[in-house]
Parts: structure tokens; C-alpha cells; sequence
């Protein structure tokens, strides 16, 4: 490694080239995530390059002024073994010292983020199947766009630690044709609410947060009805005895596990309400 070979802030173009290389490895990113993920803090993206490019990098997204969430840690293969990887971690969550910071980390590095400090939460289960079921035809359903986004603004507030509007603004941009969602509306009030983005494979459902199982199960049959036949991958907390129950009534299988870990004191979230986290690059 070079004297000059120093982490640095990243640009959005750089942000593509990280969203390849998590397809490469087996994270199946969406379509369309760059403009969503750069908008959540484009501040958050880090890494080293040399003489062929883009030669290590990771996220750390700052959400709020005690929240922070970290992705994307990847290295180049030519490259590992070199300490890029830990130079790069080191520099991105410098002056994150006093965030709560959480990551999903994959089952080989788990340990690896336990020495860092980081403690286990609980376990993260990718679910994936066919889908088989049909589009219901329900008056609570609706669309999710300009008219709606204020209340899912607020609704996601009880489901993430921190406040994530920019990253919402885009996520939520209306007629987005790879990745648009359906919210579930009783009496005028918002009961839950789930998104579909197309994949490099398939499509992941996420998020799915719904106030009772029968409305997680109706916004899942909306989002899976919407792609009959094809892949659908839903990512739950393994605590969530209720979500089990839905991809096992679907017929979905398990297919790859992380773990929620945090540094700092875990969030108290409505876990029994998350039936599908957003993405486990950014939480």
C-alpha cells in the first residue's frame, strides 16, 4: 500500500461501485438504491482508491445527532489482507464516538465487530420464495405517494431511532416504477405500511412495519400480489414470532442471516411490529 493510499469521503459516483461489488457478493442490492442511500447522508460514504480505483470502502450513515448506521464494509479482493478494510472502518466512524451505532453483520465477522464493540441484539433472517399470492382488493389499501407521505413520515418515526426524512423523500419518490409501496389506513390513521423495490434478483419487501399480524399479512399479499410469480425476500427479526409466521405460511425459505449488532445502548424498538427491516446496508 502506497503513503498516499488514505480513506477519504466518497462521491456519488463511487456509491455505484460499492452497489456493485454488494451484488457481487451475495447481497442483492435494488435497482434503484444509490439516489435513496446517497440521500440519507451523503457524508456517510468512505473509502480508499488507488491506481485501478476503488480499493475498500464502508457506510456510516449519521441519522439524527445519536444515531448512526453502519454498511457496505467490503474490500476489494486483490486488496485484502492489506488492512484497508480495519483503515477504512477506523476513519469512517472516527467522531462517531458518541452514537449509538448499529450494523447487520454477516456470520464470519460477527466476532470481528464484538472486539470493536459491538453486542448482539438479535438475529436478522432473508427469507425468499415464489410469490403465489394474488393482489387483494381491500378499501383500507393505498397507495403510497405525495398525499400520503406526511403520515408515513410520521408512522416510520416509532420504527427507526432516528429521524430519516431525506432518505424517506427518496424512498417514498412517487411513480417510481422499481420500487413503490402500500400503506394500510383505518378510520384515517395509518396501521401499517410496506415497501416492494426490484433487485438484482427478485424483489425485497421492506419495510413492512404493520400494527397487528392481519395487517402485516394484508400489506404483504399487496406487495407480493404485485409480482405474482416472481422472487420475493423479506428480511425479519428473528424475534418476531408473528413474521415467522407469515413467510412460513407463504412458503418462503431461509437463505441467509445476519446479526443486529450495536456499540452504545440498543434502541427500544417495536420489534414485534417489524415484519421487514428497510435494508441491511442502512437499517
Amino acid at each position: 500500500m502506497s503513503a498516499d493510499e488514505t480513506p477519504s469521503q466518497l462521491v456519488r459516483e463511487d456509491l455505484d461501485v460499492m452497489l456493485e461489488w454488494a451484488a457481487v457478493e451475495g447481497w442483492n442490492p435494488g435497482l434503484i438504491d444509490g439516489d435513496a442511500f446517497w440521500a440519507a447522508d451523503s457524508g456517510g460514504f468512505w473509502g480508499i482508491k488507488d491506481e485501478q480505483g476503488l480499493a475498500s470502502c464502508i457506510s456510516a450513515i449519521r441519522y439524527g445527532s445519536d444515531y448512526g448506521f453502519v454498511g457496505f464494509y467490503i474490500c476489494r479482493p486483490d486488496r485484502r489482507g492489506e488492512g484497508l478494510g480495519f483503515k477504512t472502518w477506523n476513519a469512517a466512524l472516527d467522531g462517531l464516538d458518541q452514537r449509538t451505532l448499529g450494523l447487520d453483520g454477516v456470520v464470519e465477522h460477527q466476532a470481528d465487530y464484538g472486539k470493536s464493540g459491538f453486542t448482539l441484539c438479535h438475529r436478522n433472517i432473508r427469507y425468499s420464495g415464489l410469490s403465489t399470492v394474488s393482489m387483494p382488493h381491500d378499501p383500507r389499501l393505498a397507495p403510497i405517494g405525495t398525499g400520503t407521505y406526511t403520515s408515513i413520515r410520521d408512522y416510520d418515526r416509532a420504527f427507526f431511532p432516528a429521524p430519516r426524512e431525506s432518505f424517506l423523500q427518496q424512498w417514498h419518490r412517487p411513480m417510481e416504477r422499481n420500487r413503490f409501496g402500500f400503506c394500510a389506513v383505518e378510520d384515517g390513521h395509518i396501521r401499517g405500511c410496506g415497501t416492494l423495490r426490484a433487485c438484482r434478483e427478485g424483489f425485497k419487501i421492506g419495510p413492512l412495519f404493520a400494527e397487528t399480524p392481519e395487517i402485516a399479512d394484508l400489506l404483504f399479499r399487496a406487495l407480493a400480489g404485485s409480482v405474482r410469480g416472481q422472487m420475493v425476500i423479506l428480511d425479519l427479526p428473528e424475534v418476531n414470532a408473528e413474521a415467522e409466521a407469515l413467510v412460513d405460511r407463504y412458503e418462503l425459505s431461509p437463505v441467509f442471516e445476519t446479526a443486529r449488532m450495536y456499540r452504545g445502548p440498543a434502541p427500544e424498538l417495536p420489534l414485534d411490529k417489524i415484519y421487514g427491516i428497510t435494508t441491511f446496508e442502512l437499517g
